[in-house]
């Protein structure tokens, strides 16, 4: 017999929309939420709003009060344990007197790791883990990723005709999808950390690479990263001059070049790869270590293949309008070398749904041959 009773998927349910919530705004913390309940009733709900405020559990407890005392807490997370920009929540639910905590998920933070729970356990508390666990890992993959293997979830943006057609072959690209579809990549822009693009699509399209949606406020705009191995990018590029960072990542070491693109307002970083590539596993280590959890590619089908072949890409969403471009136009991932059948990539596709009048795919990568 399972531990848990349909009551408590019902409230853990809950506490993970409570969790979505901070979709856009949580960044570099993971998105939690917390429902605390007593004798069947709901006496107080929360969630982590912005990184240094109040954690899901705080804002839960101060909304019951004494009704804390007794309850059940149902958090998404493994409540932390250690002193950051704020107290451990682990102390606040022993302090508040809780009966029991449930939760979806173990910390893969090492800070944590099973320390919060343990904590709560020698309390006295009745603890339980891994209910909705997938459900909860689903809501943070960037995080967990990074917390688990030390680089970022990549997320690779693609828009194509249903011939597979990215551009025709003269560069021109807009628009192959639908205004439902530009809204719903500004929805994806909004919970990354970091939209990456390559000097290519700089150079093509001089894109803003900035979050636009209406009736959301004023959203936090993602980290800007920009490849340019050989510094190509003009001080003049649109994307400068946008609100927020923009980090040019590059093989370059000429000072005076860099100087230039500082003066613009960009961070420029050197990452040589024994020449004059980029390092792209470097990168995403370093990527980590700046705490950027989510990254959305918008980028053309040069770095996109490359990112490809190396194994990075996490996730691929592909929109896909109802055109057809014809044999000239571009294709979507540049892969040389993919000669048989046997050299195919492999996808898993998780999720295919409309969006207006063109078509969402969302699929995992399988296996990269070689």
């Amino acid at each position: 017999m399972s531990e848990f009773s349909p009551q408590d998927i019902v409230y853990m349910r809950q506490a993970l929309c409570l969790a979505e919530r901070g979709l856009y705004t949580t960044a570099p913390n993971p998105r939690v939420g917390c429902l605390l309940v007593k004798d069947d009733e709901i006496v107080g709900e929360g969630w982590h709003e912005v990184a240094g405020g109040p954690h899901a559990e705080v804002v839960a407890i101060q909304q019951a009060a004494d009704k804390s005392r007794g309850a059940t807490a149902y958090v998404t997370l493994e409540p932390c344990c250690h002193h950051g920009k704020t107290p451990p929540c682990s102390d606040a639910l022993i302090e508040a007197g809780v009966a029991k905590v449930i939760v979806a998920m173990e910390d893969p933070n090492p800070r944590v790791a099973g320390m919060g729970l343990e904590q709560l356990r020698k309390a006295g508390i009745e603890v339980a883990c891994g209910l909705l666990q997938e459900d909860a890992e689903a809501l943070n993959p960037g995080f967990v990723q990074r917390m688990r293997h030390g680089r970022p979830f990549i997320r690779c943006k693609l828009a194509m005709s249903l011939d597979g057609r990215t551009a025709m072959a003269s560069g021109q690209s807009k628009w192959i999808t639908g205004s439902a579809a530009r809204e719903d990549v500004h929805r994806l822009r909004a919970r990354s950390c970091a939209i990456m693009s390559g000097i290519g699509t700089v150079l093509a399209d001089d894109p803003s690479l900035t979050v636009r949606l209406e009736g959301e406020g004023d959203l936090r705009q993602p980290l800007r990263i920009i490849l340019d191995p050989h510094l190509s990018t003009p001080e003049t590029a649109k994307f400068l001059k946008q609100p927020g960072e923009s980090l040019i990542v590059t093989a370059c070491t000429e000072e005076g070049v860099q100087q230039g693109l500082r003066d613009a307002g960009a961070e420029v970083v050197v990452l040589p790869n024994g020449g004059d590539a980029i390092d792209l596993v470097a990168l995403m280590a370093y990527l980590a270590e700046r705490e950027i959890n989510e990254i959305l590619m918008e980028t053309g089908a040069t770095l996109s293949g490359a990112l490809l072949r190396a194994g990075i890409i996490d996730e691929l969403i592909v929109y896909m309008a109802p055109k057809l471009m014809g044999d000239n136009a571009r294709g979507l991932f540049h892969t040389p070398g993919l000669e048989d059948m046997d050299d195919a990539v492999e996808l898993s596709i998780s999720d295919i749904r409309a969006v207006g009048s063109d078509w969402r795919i969302s699929a995992t990568i399988k296996e990269v041959a070689g």
